[in-house]
């Protein structure tokens, strides 16, 4: 076998793993800035439409924070946390506390019924959210 000193493709599970966190990331965090942007338009629509969009934004992104949950699981579960620094740990635990935030901010939004309590848990759950994904890159090394 050659020493192969530089960068190498990743095995197949690796990519796999991978790619299906970095799509769920993709679909929870991309998902709250694009609605952030569409909801004063809907609102123009008038009735309930605003209220109909964001029940079919859950169905998309709730099943994404899932998958982000067990894809989270699978990526710690491929590594060797004893061999890692201090610093990567602590980023680790604020990571892992920025994603209950944005899970939790992000429900608490959805059972809100005044406009500035939905405002409030929104960017809070958003917060979270786009924290835990500069931490997660943070975490590549």
């Amino acid at each position: 076998m050659v020493a192969v000193d530089g960068p190498q493709l990743a095995g197949w599970l690796d990519v796999t793993r991978l790619s299906l966190h970095v799509l769920a990331a993709s679909v929870w965090v991309g998902g709250q800035l694009v609605l952030a942007g569409l909801v004063p338009t809907v609102r123009g629509f008038g009735g309930d439409a605003t209220k109909r969009v964001a029940v079919a934004f859950g169905r998309l992104t709730w099943p994404a924070y899932w998958l982000l949950i067990v894809t989270g699981v699978w990526n710690y579960l491929a590594i060797n946390p004893g061999a890692a620094t201090t610093s990567w740990n602590v980023a680790f635990t604020v990571k892992m506390v920025c994603v209950v935030v944005a899970g939790v901010g992000s429900f608490l939004h959805t059972r809100a019924t005044s406009a500035r309590a939905r405002g409030v848990w929104a960017g809070l759950g958003t917060l979270g959210a786009i924290l835990a994904l500069i931490l997660g890159v943070a975490l590549t090394g």
